[in-house]
């Protein structure tokens, strides 16, 4: 076998020889006539100016260039600093799966699969597509059951798929071992493809539309000014512009540091093996299906009567890119030691190939992000710089589905759907460190297949961000949890309780007694819960400056009297939502903005770019000046009074109101009357420097009142059983505040404009097509049954019509509870419906969990207020 290796790899070796001889420039396009693969030396200077300048020649960036060619823009030119397709593209497997655990992950493969399966008609140009169907192993129940779970979701949106037992794997695919396996998911639509000639084939269709392309051509700094990009710098001259899309690979990374101000692209590159076979005796049929086996960490798919078999190791091998990089990819060093397990879970899986010989072994980097989703969207920090990077070895399944929404976000301003998932801004710029990138791809690898529960936690890069309180917390108990890189105690494990090793799983958590706990004593006594990771803004100006500006923003009415807080959206031009946020009037011209964590970078993006240009409002980030403590409970006005040795009633601190009190010895505490939950309690907002000492005091006067320490998971049961949506959860970019029962909170009396005023407008008086409602499992043992969590389809009448938003168990309700959106279709032509009261209330619901089975539920009586 290993002959057979040697020798391919010398003949390699001498074709990359001739590759690096051949440096001239290419241009495509400009009205040669030529397309990618006849493309000729040309000698003339680059365009003075394009409206967009991609740069990557990859799949990636030509689907980009294809996409936007498709609506329209012409305007287009894309550069390559070697040749088009000679980065990842050149080497990658080519498997096109829409097996995967995100939705909307598995939707943008679904659109690329049916966007390859027809681009050879478009073009004239081969695609290499050939449906072969998918089969995903599974060889535990847990495993199975997960499965489950992507097909449930898979079916609903008119994705072929179904669960097999192991006889019926054998029938599809002769060579799988099946002795150890519980079951497979098959998916008969999905396929393979050659991402070279898809390359070609956008290339060409762009080319045809109009697009430039120009190969051996280098960017190497992208010029901005006042917060824009303006133009890009290349090794053969200065070329302007109104957008910049970095679609750059393993590059991204440094590309985004070179610009005037730097771009955070959290990605990093690590060794991917796979390896390709000869022939075998028996020739391997090209239409069987492709083996995904994520216990045994491989990928199998038929190559020209053998083999292409990679995987995803247990220590991964990350590269070091910093540098001058190579201008095209090589096949790296290869490395059978390391190899080795993967080979022998191959060989394990399908024996057959025991006496097969291998061609060669393929190792080529790849880019992967801190949280195994590709990254998307438009920086938070220059406008009009777009990224698309990071695509953790699925750019073949992802280009088509990713290039169409960039594109779509470059000429609307918006995708056509929620992409929050993948968005850039859901990164901390503390997650662009190299060291951490470069220990965390060590962590990611492995769960691209080691993955099975949702929730699981990633173990590098933690205690990055962590509150005044940490330590004090830590030493009673505390179980944390990481977001957006901020350390947040999730419940406690106090003297006499056991949270077992913390197991994740798909059934009732260990942790279910510790919260319910936390959860009694919140709606009987008193709570404390560390909530200083919410994002905190100060917005000030000497006159109305800031009223003005937030007036513009925001959809409720911000001109209250002083001390008054408002929930209130801030929304896009579609009536959606951009920020849900909670605003405090401090005084005439200054507010406290509070949202979620993971608003912080999004918030803080979306307020810089609505500043007056004449420096009349300034915009501060108060984050870290204040731990912000959350006293929940009917109790909680009794400690309050005992803190403050001020006596207080609810009467005379009303819910919504802000108020800067002094405790102890200590001044300047903001304390609000809301809880983030729909429970009675305040939230403290404490000067970093006496956070210690008043969590101290308060936890000593409260002992009387039976307080105790509780997390972000009681927290989260108090908040979905009381009907109160989260942004990023339940709210998004594209749901607006008719959708979510929000609707009072819309100043729709006053004659005072705000963004999205118009759409919503529009949506009152078409009709809203759908609405947030509150679904409580009537038929399910949280015992026995898998809890849902997220994304399960529901069905009204038998009907499906939407999907659930969050889900967790109500210890006041006895059990679980779902937000999720649901739509009204006429049963003759499909067309959306006005979602009425009626049509809410009326119908006979139930959940699907895990595919296998649905349980009735009742509407709670906070839906149909």
């Amino acid at each position: 076998m290993l002959k057979g290796f040697a020798l391919t790899c010398v003949r390699a070796t001498g074709r990359r020889a001739a590759v690096r001889r051949a440096v001239a420039v290419r241009c495509y396009g400009q009205g040669s006539g030529q397309g990618p693969n006849e493309g000729h030396d040309v000698s003339t200077s680059l365009p003075a100016h394009a409206r967009v300048v991609i740069c990557g020649g990859g799949i990636v960036g030509t689907s980009v260039a294809y996409h936007l060619a498709k609506l329209g823009w012409k305007d287009v030119l894309l550069l390559e600093q070697g040749r088009l397709h000679g980065g990842t593209t050149l080497l990658c497997a080519g498997i096109v799966t829409r097996a995967r655990h995100i939705p909307i992950l598995s939707q943008m493969a679904d659109y690329s699969c049916k966007l390859y399966s027809n681009l050879q008609k478009e073009t004239g140009v081969e695609t290499g597509f050939h449906q072969t169907g998918s089969l995903s192993l599974a060889q535990s129940e847990d495993r199975l059951l997960s499965l489950k779970w992507i097909a449930s979701h898979l079916q609903v949106n008119d994705i072929p798929c179904s669960i097999l037992s192991s006889a019926q794997v054998v029938e599809l695919h002769p060579w799988v071992e099946t002795a150890d396996l519980h079951g497979a998911l098959y998916v008969p639509v999905d396929g393979v493809v050659s991402p070279v000639d898809v390359c070609r084939a956008f290339a060409h269709a762009a080319i045809a539309n109009g697009v430039r392309m120009y190969d051996r051509t280098a960017v190497s700094h992208v010029i901005v000014e006042k917060g824009m990009v303006t133009a890009v710098e290349t090794d053969r001259g200065e070329i302007t512009c109104e957008y910049f899309v970095n679609c750059a690979g393993q590059w991204a990374y440094e590309l985004g540091q070179s610009c005037d101000e730097p771009v955070s692209i959290p990605l990093h590159p690590c060794e991917h093996f796979y390896l390709i076979s000869h022939p075998a005796e028996l020739p391997l049929a090209s239409d069987l299906p492709v083996v995904l086996d994520p216990d045994g960490r491989i990928y199998v798919r038929p190559w020209k009567g053998g083999i292409l078999s990679g995987g995803f190791e247990k220590n991964p091998k990350p590269i070091c890119t910093e540098g001058k990089n190579q201008v095209e990819f090589q096949n790296l060093q290869h490395d059978w030691d390391h190899y080795g397990p993967l080979l022998q879970s191959l060989l394990e899986r399908m024996p057959v190939l025991s006496d097969v010989q291998i061609r060669r072994l393929v190792n080529c980097p790849e880019s992967f992000s801190p949280d195994m989703r590709c990254i998307l969207g438009e920086s938070p920090s220059v406008q009009n710089y777009f990224v698309l990077a990071g695509m953790n070895s699925s750019g073949s399944s992802l280009a088509g589905g990713a290039g169409r929404l960039l594109a779509e976000w470059i000429a609307f301003g918006s995708t056509s759907v929620d992409v929050w998932p993948l968005d850039i801004r859901r990164f901390s710029a503390l997650q662009g460190s190299r060291t951490f990138l470069r220990h965390r791809v060590m962590e990611v690898v492995p769960l691209l297949y080691e993955r099975l529960y949702h929730g699981v936690e990633f173990q590098t890069g933690r205690r990055l961000r962590t509150s005044p309180l940490y330590d004090r917390l830590d030493s009673q108990g505390a179980r944390w949890t990481e977001k957006h890189a901020f350390e947040r105690p999730k419940y406690f494990v106090t003297e006499g309780q056991s949270d077992g090793e913390q197991n994740v799983t798909f059934f009732k958590p260990c942790w279910f007694d510790i919260v319910r706990d936390e959860v009694l004593a919140c709606k009987e006594a008193v709570c404390a819960i560390d909530m200083s990771s919410f994002t905190k803004f100060e917005l000030r100006s000497t006159g109305r400056q800031a009223l003005d500006m937030l007036q513009w923003l925001c959809c409720d009415d911000m001109d209250v009297p002083t001390g008054t807080v408002v929930h209130t959206g801030m929304l896009n031009a579609n009536g959606a939502y951009e920020n849900d946020c909670s605003i405090a009037r401090l005084s005439k011209g200054n507010f406290f903005i509070v949202s979620s964590t993971d608003q912080h970078i999004r918030g803080w993006a979306w307020l810089s770019r609505h500043l007056p240009a004449d420096g009349s409002v300034q915009l501060e980030d108060v984050t870290w000046k204040y731990t912000a403590l959350n006293v929940i409970g009917p109790l909680a006005v009794s400690v309050l009074s005992d803190l403050s040795y001020i006596p207080i009633s609810q009467n005379q601190f009303r819910y919504m109101v802000c108020k800067e009190m002094s405790m102890g010895y200590a001044n300047g505490i903001r304390v609000i009357s809301m809880t983030h939950t729909g429970e009675p309690g305040f939230v403290l907002y404490i000067p970093i420097e006496y956070a210690l000492y008043i969590y101290n005091e308060m936890m000593g006067v409260g002992k009387k009142h039976g307080i105790k320490d509780a997390g972000y998971f009681a927290l989260r049961s108090l908040r979905i059983e009381r009907f109160f949506p989260f942004w990023g959860q339940d709210l998004n970019s594209c749901t607006t505040p008719l959708e979510c029962g929000r609707e009072n909170r819309v100043k729709f009396n006053e004659d005072i404009d705000f963004i999205g005023r118009k759409a919503l407008l529009q949506q009152k008086q078409d009709g809203v097509r759908r609405r947030l409602i509150m679904l409580i499992l009537t038929e399910h043992s949280c015992d026995e049954d898998p809890w849902p969590h997220g994304y399960e389809p529901i069905f009204r009448n038998n009907q499906f019509v939407g999907f659930t938003t969050s889900c967790d168990y109500s210890f006041t309700l006895k059990g679980h509870v779902c937000l999720g959106y649901v739509q009204h279709r006429d049963a003759n032509n499909g067309q959306l419906l006005s979602v009425t009261p009626d049509y809410v209330t009326q119908g006979d619901y139930e959940l699907e969990i895990a595919g296998t089975s649905s349980r009735k539920l009742v509407e709670n009586e906070h839906q149909k207020r």
